[in-house]
């Protein structure tokens, strides 16, 4: 092979390694400290949160479920208000209902509303969501006092 040759593959090689290296810092920056968000969609953002803080909730019906509260467990008592969902349950401090069991994952489970009904998601948990003895393993829809256990903690939705 000619020295022009060797050359530039020596070069394209640096060229693949520096951008490789680059991407590896990149991915790296991103975990570390969250994606980039511009000014422009800052602003937006701001904007819409206002405008659904000042708008009105529809009335709620009669009967309806209004709060989830810890029935069994170490955290017996816990309660969330459902005006706040989706509700996210786990260990973690972004936790609406924090639990303290060594069987309940950081992020384990959701409790969101699709217009009057309930549903509860398990989030890919290890010890998995339960409604009453069966698994889910898909949203799920719950409605007064349906039984949520999550580790050794019981739930359940009440008026």
């Amino acid at each position: 092979m000619s020295e022009l040759t060797l050359f530039l593959i020596r070069v394209a090689y640096l060229a693949i390694l520096w951008i490789f290296v680059l991407s590896a810092i990149s991915v790296i920056r991103s975990d570390m400290f969250g994606a980039r968000v511009p000014e422009a969609a800052r602003g937006a953002d701001a904007a819409r949160k206002e405008k659904r803080g000042s708008a009105k909730h529809p009335p709620k019906r009669r009967g309806s479920p209004t709060h989830v509260v810890v029935t069994e467990g170490s955290n017996v008592g816990t309660r969330a208000e459902l005006e706040h969902a989706p509700i996210l349950i786990g260990r973690g401090s972004d936790a609406g209902i924090k639990l303290d069991d060594d069987y309940v994952s950081t992020r384990h489970a959701r409790i969101a509303a699709s217009g009057d009904q309930w549903f509860v998601e398990d989030l890919g948990s290890t010890n998995g969501t339960y409604i009453g003895t069966v698994r889910i393993t898909q949203p799920t829809t719950i409605t007064l006092g349906t039984q949520v256990r999550i580790g050794k903690t019981i739930l359940e939705l009440r008026k």
